[in-house]
């Protein structure tokens, strides 16, 4: 998709801060250091979109982006980050959950995972999560460049067998060279049902 327009709505930590419903939402949500705001920023064709850093577990709110006035790209933060504060960790799971329970213009959650790892329990957690709330998940593979073809493709089979899922559901995406963004646009469309018109981004 050609993103004209990608602007930073609010950022939220409980569901009376959240911007009012209306908009579909697509959720991204993956461990710490996934790769999750490169992924935004690549998608949405701005650099500075969404902040990344080295230091993982950054995202500590729930931010919103208005994506050309028809869709909503929602970061949730990350989780698995051992090193984080046991208060802030713990604050985590219950923002996220609350988040995915009761958000009526959420449609998707994108599920990203790092292409080079086993799926965590953080990683099944969510997974669970979004089969309890009936929120059809899409699932990307970040991190691409870092393998082989034939690499990835045993990765790929690893972890669709620990998500108990056909590994071509699996979408693979590289921050570096950019591979996958058209793949990822057009899945959200999918699911949205709405005609994205994917275009390669300069």
């Amino acid at each position: 998709m050609h993103v004209i327009q990608a602007d930073f709505i609010k950022s939220a930590a409980k569901p009376k801060d959240y911007p009012p419903p209306g908009l579909p939402e697509v959720a991204f949500v993956g461990r710490s250091n996934v790769g999750k705001s490169s992924l935004i920023n690549v998608l949405s064709g701005r650099k500075g979109l969404v902040r990344t850093s080295s230091t993982p577990g950054r995202t500590q709110l729930i931010n919103f982006f208005d994506i050309n006035g028809i869709l909503t790209l929602v970061d949730l933060p990350g989780y698995g980050y051992a090193k984080a504060p046991p208060a802030l960790r713990k604050q985590w799971g219950p923002m996220i959950e609350s988040y995915l329970s009761i958000r009526e213009s959420l449609k998707t959650v994108v599920l990203i995972l790092d292409i080079r790892r086993t799926p965590s329990d953080g990683d099944l957690q969510m997974l669970r999560w979004l089969e309890l709330y009936n929120i059809p998940p899409i699932f990307v593979v970040t991190k691409c460049d870092k393998l082989s073809k034939n690499e990835q493709a045993k990765q790929k089979a690893i972890i669709a067998a620990a998500i108990k899922r056909d590994k071509d559901m699996l979408l693979p995406f590289s921050a570096l060279s950019k591979d996958g963004r058209a793949g990822i646009w057009s899945e959200i469309g999918k699911v949205l049902e709405i005609n994205l018109k994917v275009e390669k981004q300069p």
